[in-house]
């Protein structure tokens, strides 16, 4: 297994290469799917921890596939191959895009295969580099330009963040078996858990260093974004889930889950609402994620809360809806953004007011679509069901601990859970209807061809995917009990019975496969009762127009105002709950009574993220700069005081430290 690592990353490394000369573009993403595939399985079968014969100058760096990283490199792996495969049936990258396409992956996996702190912020650190290059490879200028700023911003933030993290750790050592044996306790603790929700969380896009996200996914390229969405996000969940339930050890206090528990029910609900509002089809799936990501920090906070309570089952099950909703969400949303990449390259826009109608001209396409936006809206029995069921049974469960506030949060997250799935498929219905029904608004999307060739494949693949989890969640689960016992214990398990999902004697049961059989069964009796009854053959006639007049010879796709936008499929979510996720600002401009143009509506909103944290931080800054002027107007004596007591301050620090 050692070899065929070294291989799939001495590959990676050629492929880099290969792609800054800009030649053969085909070839070299093509390379990068055979190198991942080369690297799940090498997820599938695992590897001990083995030293390199080289690395930093203080000792070699280390090497393992466990059971939780190997789990991780299989879902980067079922990510990347069509989205290489995507790439490569799409035209030629710019050079700086093809060099760090395969760095991007090639960070990534050695995050996921690292056995040592360094190494894994090494790793980190490339991931988050050539991300960066990759988006702004595409804007020399321009919104997306300012978008791969702000991301490099918070990528540096995040960095930071986890150095501090693992320096508080690493007391006896940077491998990860020196610092299992030395848990951190007390403020160390605390200070461990608040830079990795700082480090890992803003890399996840948790609640309030989720702007980046919706900026930095639509400004990548379709591969990229759909990259960063259905695997680079899990790369931050699994170094949370790497530090705080396996680098902290077990004997952490419950009330560690809690603030995890509030970041993610609070950024589920956000980027559920955002997914409403937001005008950009990329835009939208990028907000879904956030949506989704908040819903698998929420279960690592139950596991966290169950584990210090003592309630292993319980924490299997929690951390059992987390692992498999990284799954399942990789899969539907790297089918969700492949199609919308399809839908930009054949049909010329990404903006849902310039599409539509798009489910006659491209129906393989529009079927892949309507299954991932089905998974997404956790519609049974398809996958993204499976996952939030079982988190949904982990919240009803918290009664069972005795922490009152435990409870509490627990009861109100419910709540909140429920309402963002809701939003989520009212995002999803949103999706679809604006891009794939209704009347084409452009000659080019009237004109669109269908997904062929390799695109087509790229589909196919993430959608079988999506199919097959659903009905067969259990299986998967199956593949869970060695990362759910590596972090929790041998005693615990994934929740599941046969081919069933099961939470034990007191919890519920969710027969995936039956459902799925009675629901397929239950379709074909329609569809069969309906031919059987009918007098007629089907027909296909023109689209109701919602009682408007016939349209203007001159307007051969129907009157644009006859269909609905997406701004006004998102009014009523906008007016009711949008104050919680934006800023949002309105403008009526109403005609003179007798003028005969319309009147306009424009809305714009922005997020409050900017409002309550980047704008208050950017003050801050220029008034911190301000005083940091009037420092070159000190004398010589008040400059050496300044550093004498500078000096003083540092020494005092360290020795405090390591007192504590």
């Amino acid at each position: 297994m050692l070899t065929l690592l070294g291989a799939g990353f001495l590959l990676l490394l050629a492929l880099s290469v290969l792609g800054a000369t800009g030649r053969a573009p085909r070839v070299m993403f093509l390379g990068c799917a055979a190198a991942m595939g080369g690297l799940g399985l090498v997820g599938l079968i695992g590897l001990p921890a083995t030293a390199l014969p080289f690395g930093p100058p203080w000792a070699a760096a280390q090497i393992a596939v466990d059971a939780l990283g190997g789990w991780f490199l299989l879902i980067l792996a079922l990510v990347a191959i069509p989205s290489c495969v995507f790439a490569a049936a799409s035209p030629a990258p710019p050079r700086a895009e093809g060099a760090a396409f395969p760095l991007f992956l090639a960070g990534m996996a050695l995050t996921l295969i690292a056995a040592d702190a360094f190494t894994l912020v090494l790793g980190f650190e490339l991931m988050s580099l050539a991300s960066w290059a990759l988006i702004a490879a595409r804007h020399a200028t321009g919104a997306g330009r300012r978008a791969a700023r702000l991301y490099l911003g918070f990528a540096a933030f995040s960095g930071v963040c986890l150095i501090g993290a693992f320096a508080l750790l690493a007391s006896s050592g940077l491998g990860f078996a020196a610092l299992r044996a030395a848990p951190p306790e007390g403020w160390r603790a605390g200070f461990v858990l608040v830079l990795v929700l700082l480090g890992a969380g803003s890399k996840a896009g948790l609640v309030p260093f989720h702007v980046w996200l919706p900026l930095a996914h639509p400004a990548a390229a379709t591969p990229v974004s759909a990259l960063m969405s259905g695997a680079m996000v899990k790369v931050a969940l699994y170094v949370m889930m790497r530090v705080l339930l396996d680098l902290c050890g077990p004997a952490q206090p419950a009330w560690w889950g809690l603030p995890l528990i509030l970041l993610g029910v609070t950024t589920a609900l956000i980027g559920a609402l955002r997914a409403n509002l937001e005008r950009d089809t990329k835009s939208i799936l990028a907000c879904s994620t956030l949506e989704n990501m908040g819903l698998m920090v929420a279960a690592l906070g139950l596991a966290l809360a169950y584990r210090g309570a003592d309630l292993v089952p319980l924490a299997s099950v929690a951390l059992a809806a987390a692992l498999l909703h990284a799954l399942n969400h990789a899969g539907f949303k790297t089918l969700l953004f492949l199609c919308i990449g399809a839908v930009y390259s054949l049909a010329g826009s990404c903006d849902p007011d310039r599409l539509g109608g798009l489910i006659h001209r491209m129906p393989w396409v529009a079927g892949c679509a309507m299954l991932g936006a089905l998974s997404a809206a956790a519609l049974p029995p398809l996958s993204g069901f499976a996952s939030e069921w079982l988190l949904l049974q982990a919240l009803i469960q918290a009664f069972r601990v005795s922490d009152m506030s435990v409870q509490l949060i627990a009861a109100a997250s419910l709540a909140v859970v429920g309402m963002a799935i809701g939003l989520a498929a009212a995002a999803m219905v949103r999706l679809i209807g604006l891009v794939f029904l209704g009347r084409p608004r452009t000659p080019r999307g009237a004109g669109a061809p269908d997904a062929t060739g390799l695109m087509r494949v790229a589909l196919l693949l993430p959608a079988g995917l999506t199919l097959l989890l659903g009905p067969l969640a259990a299986v998967a689960l199956g593949l869970l009990d060695g990362p759910i016992r590596q972090m929790l214990g041998a005693q615990a398990a994934a929740p599941r019975f046969g081919l069933d999902m099961a939470l034990g004697d007191a919890g519920s049961r969710y027969m995936p496969g039956l459902v799925a059989l009675l629901l397929a069964l239950a379709l074909a009796g329609i569809v069969l009762l309906v031919r059987r009854r009918s007098t007629q053959a089907a027909s296909r006639g023109p689209a109701w127009d919602c009682g408007f007049m016939p349209p203007p010879p001159h307007l051969p796709f129907g009157d644009p105002l006859s269909q609905v936008s997406a701004q006004g499929l998102g009014q009523p979510i906008r007016r009711s709950l949008g104050d919680l996720a934006i800023a949002p600002r309105e403008w009526h401009l109403a005609q003179p009574p007798g003028a005969p143009s319309a009147a306009r509506l424009r809305v714009e909103g922005q997020d409050r993220g900017f409002t309550r944290l980047l704008y208050p931080l950017a003050r801050g800054r220029r008034a911190l700069a301000r005083e940091a002027e009037l420092l070159r107007g000190l004398s010589l004596r008040s400059y050496l005081a300044l550093t004498f007591g500078t000096l003083v301050f540092l020494l005092a620090l360290i020795a405090w430290l390591e007192r504590g």
